[in-house]
């Protein structure tokens, strides 16, 4: 190193971090302007509307206001924990979750696998359009083709039937409606999900498949030793983000497959957030059975992602 490059370095060194800031800043304005909308989005939908959660601690009245509300304390916690809802919502919301985690997180990356062995470009893209297009689908429209194909007269149900069950609609049934909406997951975002795996697997080092061709590996040796290895950093990351979000499971689905006499398997914590706090008008309540999920889910993700590192050396932070 030269006495130049070594005065260069220990400038850098010792400037502040404003300083530095200040001059990538002057230097690479332009990408910094194209984080602009993102910041300004996070901020007022995001972090902004963080401080309402104050209401939780409160008797919300909107003619009073956030601030103008009686104070109620944990009242509003302790009422949803005592109650007889708490239990068989924590079950509930667990058992989807961890269905959704254990069959539709793998799914992906299987489909992203079998992808990478299809050597006809053409037929290739012909699979990918086709798996892709379930997840533009609008929601509503999504759930309307699942009840009407496990409605008593759709085609599901006259399939089963052959085989001798009773046809009924299966969304009258309270144990199928966590295969209906692990299966219906499955369907609509497999092809999506897959992409992220694509764009890794592509930046494995064709290198790695020579050398293992060389040794003798086949297609699945070269598949279990080169390819997921690979990839293991992104499914990893993949994982702590969906391991991080156990207890949201989204409401807008269940909301449009289930009904009263489901509740007993199919209501979860932010259907019932939902009834409550928009549907009864119980503000406080909502928001305090809310902001509980929301605490559950910043621990997990903690969790997870320090034995991600302990285990694996691979972590968000």
């Amino acid at each position: 190193m030269t006495s130049t490059q070594k005065a260069v370095k220990g400038n850098n060194q010792d400037a502040s971090f404003g300083a530095r800031l200040i001059r990538d800043l002057r230097r690479h304005w332009g990408i910094y302007l194209l984080l602009v909308p993102a910041l300004v989005y996070y901020i007022v939908f995001c972090y902004f509307p963080m401080s309402g959660a104050i209401i939780a601690f409160k008797d919300f009245v909107p003619t009073k206001g956030i601030w103008g509300s009686e104070w109620a304390g944990f009242t509003h916690f302790r009422d949803f924990f005592g109650s007889y809802y708490f239990f068989r919502l924590l079950k509930n919301t667990l058992t989807i979750s961890l269905a959704s985690l254990v069959f539709a997180f793998p799914m992906p990356i299987i489909f992203a696998l079998l992808l990478n062995e299809i050597h006809n470009n053409k037929f290739k893209r012909v699979v990918q359009t086709v798996t892709y297009m379930p997840h533009f689908l609008s929601l509503v429209v999504a759930c309307s083709l699942v009840r009407m194909f496990t409605a008593d007269t759709g085609v599901v149900v006259q399939i089963m039937s052959l085989f001798g069950f009773e046809p009924v609609s299966l969304l009258s049934q309270g144990r199928f409606f966590v295969p209906i909406y692990v299966i219906s997951d499955i369907w609509q975002n497999v092809g999506w999900g897959s992409i992220i795996y694509l764009s890794a697997i592509s930046g494995i080092d064709p290198a790695l498949y020579e050398a293992a061709i060389i040794d003798g590996a086949g297609r699945w040796k070269q598949t279990l030793h080169v390819t997921l290895p690979g990839i293991s950093t992104t499914i990893i990351i993949m994982f702590i983000m969906r391991a991080g979000s156990i207890m949201n499971v989204g409401f807008e689905k269940i909301i449009l497959l289930y009904n009263e006499g489901i509740y007993n398997t199919a209501d979860v914590i932010s259907t019932f957030v939902y009834r409550r706090g928009l549907q009864q008008f119980q503000w406080s309540y909502g928001s305090a059975v809310g902001l509980f999920n929301s605490v559950v889910n910043f621990i997990i993700v903690v969790v997870v992602n320090q034995i991600s590192r302990k285990v694996s050396e691979t972590s968000l932070w």
